[in-house]
């Protein structure tokens, strides 16, 4: 159940994307040099066929979490580097006909209530894929711990993105997504 006031909507991220990138620099400890980055990486992905956002929104408007995704396209940054980690698990298949959960931050205000959740199964909800993919810090924490309960299995871990300092782990899960 989503916090008292709390709207799960659809989201112009492109116009949004600064208070937005503020989420994620709060929820995920992003320096303003990565939040610049992420910018410009971000109004690429919106630009791409089929990309789209939804957002958590308080009373007041104010963006307190957001999602957005993409058909995959093996031609995309992310896909190049997870390919030889998944093809080397025999799941590189997973790269075809999967909506990518490309970034998914809530407000640590707004966490462990739900917001997440409903992000992310609104989302793969509109999908015309069967399935969805998505990469993590391969860590448990509660973000891998909900991709879990909503039928997310490791497909590759220990994978390594040249700017980050953590290993990731890819996780798939067959659409629509589990309703524990």
């Amino acid at each position: 159940m989503l916090p008292s006031g709390v709207r799960i909507g659809p989201l112009d991220l492109a116009a949004r994307v600064d208070e937005a990138l503020r989420v994620q620099a709060v929820a995920f400890g992003l320096s303003e040099e990565e939040v610049g980055i992420r910018r410009y990486i971000v109004q690429r992905h919106m630009t791409c066929r089929g990309a789209r956002a939804l957002g958590a929104f308080a009373e007041d408007g104010a963006l307190t979490g957001f999602v957005y995704g993409m058909p995959n396209d093996r031609t995309h940054w992310w896909s190049t580097i997870v390919e030889p980690y998944l093809r080397a698990g025999g799941h590189e298949d997973w790269l075809d006909g999967s909506f990518v959960i490309t970034e998914l931050h809530v407000h640590p205000g707004f966490q462990g209530h739900g917001v997440g959740r409903a992000l992310i199964t609104g989302i793969t909800d509109a999908a015309a894929e069967p399935r969805s993919i998505l990469s993590a810090i391969d860590t448990e924490s509660p973000a891998r711990g909900l991709y879990r309960a909503l039928g997310y299995t490791d497909l590759a871990r220990q994978v390594h993105f040249p700017s980050a300092s953590m290993p990731y782990a890819v996780m798939g899960a067959t659409l629509p997504l589990s309703r524990p």
